[in-house]
Formats: structure tokens, sequence, C-alpha cells
């Protein structure tokens, strides 16, 4: 992690975009207390999380939040952590089952959630939204030779994989983080990963330079809330696992944002003074405006949501 990106980030938009390129690079090496916060958690039956998500301290930080899915055929694996992590999310899974992996599905392209897939191998099948592949594609984990980790199947708006329990649903609803943010519907556990379109209860990080939008980003959860049914578990990019009324809050509380940065620029006050100005809302109980200053900070926030309004 590099914390001299920190000022950047909250200069610009920019800059911004470097935090991204930050907050993907990976550390040295697993660490033994990284490695003791990556810890493998059941959510349902056959349904897993791998920790060491969190990045408010980012010694523990291994990735976003990890799925394991144990089907009939084998392990369907939803984000991959950190380059360098592949190895230690194959030991966590061999805790649970003996089943092999047969499947990486990744919500979007930044490498705290694509980094492991090399180590998986070129056997697995793998699945991304077609922005998201195209996007990787331009990373120098997936780049010469590498090329051949790139996933091997994409879809534009929705796909199902497997049937009846092992039935997995990918949805795409539009821009927000990115602009390849898959929703990833495990029916029969009433349970679905949104990747980092919902990373924490703090302003969102949008990453401009892969497509992302903040004006946006509400309105795609608002899509998805209106058109996913019968999903009661949530499992978050970078969060313990929560519940949809959570990501209903979290659409509320982004679009309250938009709407109030907006305003601000309609009255016309300048970035510096709107930072100044803005209150955390107190209803919503829990948030922060900020889990790490590097990633979606409110001043970066706002000067992207004064860019994006016309």
């Amino acid at each position: 992690m590099k914390r001299g990106l920190v000022l950047g980030a909250l200069i610009s938009v920019g800059c911004l975009s470097m935090v991204v390129a930050g907050f993907q690079a990976p550390p040295a090496g697993p660490t033994p207390a990284a490695l003791a916060a990556t810890r493998i958690e059941k959510v349902k039956d056959n349904l897993y999380i791998i920790t060491g998500s969190g990045i408010a301290d980012t010694s523990l930080f291994s990735g976003g939040n990890t799925a394991v899915f144990i089907t009939d055929a084998g392990v369907v694996v939803v984000d991959t952590k950190l380059p360098g992590w592949g190895k230690t999310l194959l030991e966590r899974i061999k805790t649970v089952t003996n089943k092999p992996v047969t499947t990486i599905i990744n919500t979007h392209t930044h490498s705290d959630h694509t980094g492991g897939n090399e180590a998986f191998g070129t056997m697995v099948d793998s699945v991304v939204q077609e922005n998201t592949r195209a996007n990787m594609a331009k990373m120098d984990e997936f780049k010469g030779d590498k090329a051949k980790f790139l996933p091997k199947r994409t879809y534009k708006d929705k796909m199902t994989l497997g049937k009846g329990k092992d039935e997995i649903d990918l949805y795409y609803f539009g821009v927000g983080h990115t602009n390849g943010d898959s929703f990833v519907v495990f029916p029969a556990l009433r349970t679905m990963h949104v990747g980092d379109m919902f990373a924490w209860k703090a302003l969102p990080y949008i990453d401009t330079g892969s497509g992302g939008n903040a004006v946006v980003h509400p309105q795609t959860l608002a899509k998805a809330l209106a058109t996913i049914k019968d999903v009661d578990t949530i499992i978050n990019g970078h969060i313990p696992v929560g519940t949809w009324n959570d990501l209903k809050e979290y659409t509320n509380f982004t679009q309250d944002f938009v709407t109030w940065a907006q305003s601000e620029k309609k009255a016309g006050k300048t970035v510096d003074q709107a930072e100044k100005e803005y209150k955390l809302p107190a209803k919503y109980k829990g948030y922060v405006v900020s889990v790490n200053p590097q990633y979606g900070n409110l001043k970066g926030n706002l000067q992207i949501v004064y860019d994006e309004t016309k």
C-alpha cells in the first residue's frame, strides 16, 4: 500500500485514479498477521467466505471478501483477493471440502478481487461481465503470457450457471464502482455477493478510470433492489456479511450523498466549501465518512459528483 498517494487522492479526481493503483498493489507477501486474518467462515450450507478484507488496518489486508460455493460438480470461487494470495485461498478451501475448484467469478476488475486467479491455473472455467474482461486485459497481471489467465467467458446483462440448488445467477445493472460490476446471486441460499458496489458503510470508492460513475452508482443499486427477489443475505466487498436491509440503507445513503453534493454545486459552492459543510446524516447509524482516507474519501467523491453533474 502506497500511503504517499493519500495526498493526491485528496487533491483531485485524477489523483484518485492513482489511489486505485495503490489499492491494487499487493503487499510484499503474506505476513503471519494477514494470514491469521484470512479465515474461512460459514455463511450458509455449502457457502463460505474467506475474510481478511478489511482496509482499516492494511497490514491485515488480503483483498476483498472471497465467496466459496460448494456444488455437486465442484467449487465456485467468487473473487480471488490480491496477487500472491491464491495459494492461501486453496489452503482455506481444502479445510471445508476435497472437491476441486471448477469455476472462478470476478465481481469486477480490481486486483484485490482478481489477483489470485493465476493460482487456479488455466483449466478452471472463469466468468465476468464483458466490460470487466476488457478492463482486466489492460492490467499487468493479465498481459503477455499471463493473458491465458483472463476469464474464458463473459456475459452482458445476465447469465445463469448450474441449476437447482447449485444455480448461480449473474446480473449486470450498469455502471457504479466500475463499468462492469456483477451481482452474484445464489438463489437456493437467498444470498448475493455484491462486490464493491457495497464495499463498506461509508462513502463509495468510485474508479472513474475503470468506467465508474458516482452519480449513477446509487441508481444501479436501486435497479438491483427492484429486480432481484428472495435474497436476505449480502456478501459485501470488504465488511462482514450483511442483510438485504443493509443494502437498501446503503443505496439510500449513496443517493442522499449525491443529491446533497449536486445541491451544493447548484448553489455555487466549491468542492472545498462543500467538504467543510458535509455532515454525516444521523439516521445512518454505524456509518463513517471513510473507512480509510485513501479510499472513498469525502473530497474525492465530491469532485467526482461535481465533474459528472452538468
